[in-house]
């Protein structure tokens, strides 16, 4: 049997290797700063640490192409640290364990970090190469893409020479991107205070579990279950009809993964005991044949809780769950002028309470800065009718399409020539680090691509071996093919 580091290409699948023993979960990256700052000054390249810990790495014109324009190779250290429930595993200390299956390589119930670490490995495998021919090459690294693009926006001007980006976090091979979506945080916060359960209730743990979960930017318009929405669907009628109480609530947790597993503890009179079970049932039945295609695995449970605790405030409990159920969740709306191109989303992704509050965190996404806020007005008023107050942070611009751009033209003509085909160009539903660094460095010439990757951000992450040697091989003609300098 085969192991990783024997895939071709073998470069490339050897730093991937390497780079899956280095714990790297989000805003916990330094160990992944250290293995890429070392290998760039082991190589004997310029190699730089900015403050918040991106590093940049230079690698000369191989001989006669010193006239080349400088390409920047972009990819992102962190990764999105996901398990199914059943693993155990510290992201912040244990290595990521890459398995064969088929034509896919997979981790063992946890993410496997080829969103982002793919691309990392392609970029080292650039600076590490003898033989490749190409123009000045800066190897860009970021930190925290995932849960705040903090490296993108933290970049100061001045630092790289280069004058086209190379952004390797795409996740469909055969696909340029010319366009990303931007993106803004939103978090809705109730207070909450107690109160006795009154004598004849019951308690019962009512749980969401199995769903596929996936990339809220790539994997939403797949309209898989989100196990927040499911489980307000559980609990509205119980609460309203059957007088049941909620004593606590919780789902997900990663902003920009759609949510596979949440839980709620009830106290529910005994008397409607019996029409509680029929209620879950009923939605169950319905859920089922609904994600029958999209999250086949999809559970709803009900299991009796012994420990009594004191509820959430009836009416201001009920109106929790109604914004949790009212809020938008999934495509806003699609492109009218891109065929298939989701242009607006929304992900309630995180539902958490501690001893005063419960917040529910949503991230929205759009290529149309007004759609985005006005998605996000739309789940203020919603939030504020049920007595909550919104806040919201960490808005971002995308990236606007260019089909336009000169690079574009380039890559299109390399990838026809390897494939004898014509490449997809698009623009991408997630949130690509292209339109931050534009911003910062507004006149580089952008494009994205990278290997086939099925199910980033949860466990279910697998990347395709063929794909990446397509990728490979494309990565270094499109070095060789890049065009002259503009710059005098």
């Amino acid at each position: 049997m085969k192991t990783i580091d024997q895939l071709q290409p073998k470069e490339v699948w050897t730093i991937f290797n390497e780079l899956a023993k280095v714990p790297r979960p989000s805003k916990k990256e330094h160990k992944a700063v250290e293995f890429v700052y070392n290998f760039g000054k082991k190589l004997g390249l310029e190699t730089i640490k900015d403050e918040v810990g991106n590093v940049v790495i230079r690698k000369p014109a191989t001989k006669g192409m010193e006239k080349k324009a400088g390409l920047i190779l972009e990819a992102h250290l962190d990764m999105v640290p996901q398990k199914n429930p059943d693993v155990k595993h510290n992201f912040e200390t244990d290595p990521i364990k890459p398995r064969i299956v088929g034509d896919l390589v997979y981790a063992s119930g946890t993410t496997l970090g080829a969103d982002n670490g793919m691309g990392v490995s392609m970029a080292l495998a650039v600076l590490q190469s003898k033989t490749m021919q190409h123009g000045p090459i800066e190897c860009l690294f970021t930190v925290d893409e995932e849960t705040g693009m903090t490296g993108a926006r933290a970049l100061k001007p001045g630092i790289l020479k280069g004058e086209i980006l190379v952004n390797l976090d795409s996740e469909t091979e055969g696909i340029l991107y010319v366009g990303c979506a931007g993106g803004l945080d939103g978090e809705a916060t109730f207070n909450y205070k107690t109160e006795k359960v009154p004598a004849g209730y019951v308690f019962k743990k009512i749980a969401v579990s199995g769903l596929i979960g996936g990339h809220s930017g790539m994997d939403i318009v797949l309209y898989r279950a989100n196990s927040n929405k499911i489980l307000a669907r559980v609990l509205l009628p119980v609460m309203r009809d059957l007088n049941a109480r909620l004593v606590c609530i919780s789902g997900g947790s990663i902003r920009n993964s759609i949510p596979r597993d949440s839980h709620a503890i009830i106290a529910v009179p005994k008397k409607n005991e019996r029409k509680l079970a029929l209620h879950v049932s009923k939605i169950r039945k319905e859920a089922t044949f609904e994600y029958q295609y999209t999250d086949k695995d999809l559970k709803i449970t009900t299991t009796p809780v012994k420990e009594k605790a004191p509820a959430i405030e009836k009416a201001t409990a009920l109106a929790i769950v109604r914004a949790i159920a009212s809020i938008p969740n999934g495509v806003w709306r699609m492109s009218d002028t891109v065929p298939g191109f989701v242009e607006t989303s929304n992900n309630m992704a995180i539902i958490q309470q501690d001893a005063k509050t419960i917040k529910i965190h949503s991230l929205m996404r759009s290529s149309i800065d007004s759609e985005k806020y006005e998605l996000a007005e739309s789940m203020r008023a919603i939030v504020e009718l049920a007595g909550g107050k919104c806040t919201f942070s960490g808005g971002y611009s995308g990236w606007q399409l260019d089909m336009n751009s000169p690079i574009l033209k380039v890559s299109k003509d390399v990838y026809k020539k390897l494939y004898g085909k014509e490449p997809e160009v698009t623009g991408i539903h997630a949130g690509l680090e292209c339109g931050i660094l534009g911003a910062t460095y507004p006149e580089w010439d952008m494009i994205s691509f990278g290997p086939t990757i099925f199910s980033p951000h949860s466990p279910d992450e697998r990347v395709n071996i063929e794909s990446v040697g397509k990728c490979w091989k494309y990565l270094v003609e499109l070095l060789k093919e890049a065009p002259v300098s503009k710059r005098k």
